[in-house]
Parts: structure tokens; C-alpha cells; sequence
């Protein structure tokens, strides 16, 4: 495993909310993470599908490492998701983020989540501001 994956898999190792979520870092690289998990009853809404906040939660967390993963602290400040095709229970979700662009302050990121089938379930997009801080 490379230095980047390592440090990036750390940071998700780290995130309580992460554990909580039952999500886990399977990929990742200079601007990129891929992050999955298996759609659990206790993650369905009232429609009997997955929650869109934990689909959210799931394309966020990788947004999240691929944009911390040039070893700065990375913030968000704007995000966005279409909701394409709901997920159930029992089935895995993995999202899949990759940098758009980023400069020394900013940088804009997409991420899919599909299903195992490769049916897409969301498109997000998201922005960060980039500090000066280095991770500890």
C-alpha cells in the first residue's frame, strides 16, 4: 500500500461516524477514494428503501478523504446530490470520488455511488477550501 492509501485509510479508520455508518475505505489515492458498504435494515427509511441521508453520508465520507488526501485539511463548503435509484436492504454501495480540479485553495469533486450491479443510486458533487494546515 502507498503512503497516500495508508494515510487515507487512517483517516477513515479514525472517523467514529464512519464505524457508525459501517462504511470503510477500500481504495484511495492522490484525489481519489472509493468507500462501500452493505445496506443494513437499521440504515431504511419508511418507504422500505436506504435513507437518502446515509447515501449522502456514504458519497460525503468519500468526498471527504479524496479531498484530504494531498495531506492538507481540507473543509467542505458546498455539496450536492441527485438521487437516481433507491438501494435496499442487503445490498453494497460503494462510492467512487475523483478530483475535478483543484487549486491551492479550492477544490471541486464527483462522486458516484453505485450499486454492485454497477446502477447508479446518486451523483454528488462537493467543494472544499483547502487550509494551509497539514494533517497530524
Amino acid at each position: 500500500m502507498n503512503d497516500v492509501a495508508e494515510r487515507v485509510k487512517g483517516l477513515a479508520a479514525r472517523d467514529p461516524f464512519v464505524t457508525l455508518l459501517g462504511a470503510q475505505c477500500v481504495e484511495a489515492g492522490p484525489g481519489m477514494a472509493v468507500v462501500r458498504m452493505t445496506v443494513g435494515e437499521q440504515h431504511m427509511n419508511f418507504n422500505g428503501t436506504c435513507h437518502g441521508g446515509v447515501i449522502f453520508s456514504l458519497a460525503d465520507t468519500a468526498f471527504g478523504l479524496a479531498s484530504n488526501s494531498h495531506g492538507r485539511l481540507a473543509a467542505a463548503i458546498d455539496a450536492h446530490i441527485g438521487f437516481t435509484a433507491p438501494a435496499r436492504a442487503g445490498e453494497s454501495l460503494t462510492a467512487s470520488a475523483r478530483e475535478l480540479n483543484r487549486s491551492n485553495r479550492i477544490g471541486t469533486y464527483r462522486v458516484d455511488v453505485r450499486r454492485d450491479d454497477d446502477g447508479l443510486v446518486a451523483a454528488f458533487t462537493g467543494t472544499v477550501y483547502i487550509t494551509g494546515r497539514e494533517h497530524s
